[in-house]
């Protein structure tokens, strides 16, 4: 891991960027690690495209929540992938999903590396669509490293444990989301 990860998490709103963003940084606070999160609001809450701006670091304090440049972008719509043009440089990694149409144009020509996933058709098609942010996360974890598998499930567990209680399925469904989008950037990096 590099001595700051910067993440950019950017979808519609109701895609759970912000919530997939709060999980990550717990799960490295949990690990002893320096993690600051801070949400991008403003008229994207009414609807539009809502950006999470995630720093984890090893050792190394975090100064400042917001950056310039992330090391791995997430845009989840075709909105944010536009919108999050301005964050990525020659070592960025840029994720995005192929179910999103028509933005061949829009993809970053200057990343280091852009990766397209299925998350949306996984959701739909192998597991259920309330897990499309964990899909996510799971590509999040395993791109970056900046939390273990076993770290972000105690995060789920932190912060869902109560719906689990109440639905055990959803526990192995969660958990299920979380390692297949691990294995949808696995091989890709």
């Amino acid at each position: 891991m590099a001595k700051v990860v910067k993440i950019a998490l950017a979808g519609e709103g109701g895609q759970g960027v912000q919530s997939v963003a709060e999980i990550l940084t717990e799960a490295a606070n949990e690990e002893g690690k320096e993690a600051l999160y801070i949400p991008n609001f403003g008229v994207e809450q009414r609807g539009g495209v809502s950006i999470a701006f995630v720093q984890i670091s090893d050792k190394e304090k975090v100064g400042s929540p917001k950056f310039e440049k992330a090391d791995i972008v997430i845009a989840l719509s075709d909105r944010a992938i536009r919108r999050c043009a301005q964050y990525v440089d020659g070592n960025t990694v840029f994720v995005y999903d192929t179910f999103i149409e028509g933005v061949e144009d829009d993809l970053p020509k200057g990343a280091k590396k852009v990766i397209g996933i299925p998350a949306i058709d996984t959701a739909k098609n192998e597991l259920h669509p309330r897990v499309f942010n964990i899909i996510i996360m799971g590509a999040v974890v395993r791109a970056t490293h900046v939390v273990s598998e076993e770290r972000a499930k105690q995060a789920l567990e932190d912060k869902l444990g109560y719906k689990f209680e109440q639905d055990p399925k959803l526990r192995e469904l969660n958990y299920r989301a979380l390692e297949r989008g691990m294995q949808l950037v696995e091989g890709q990096l």
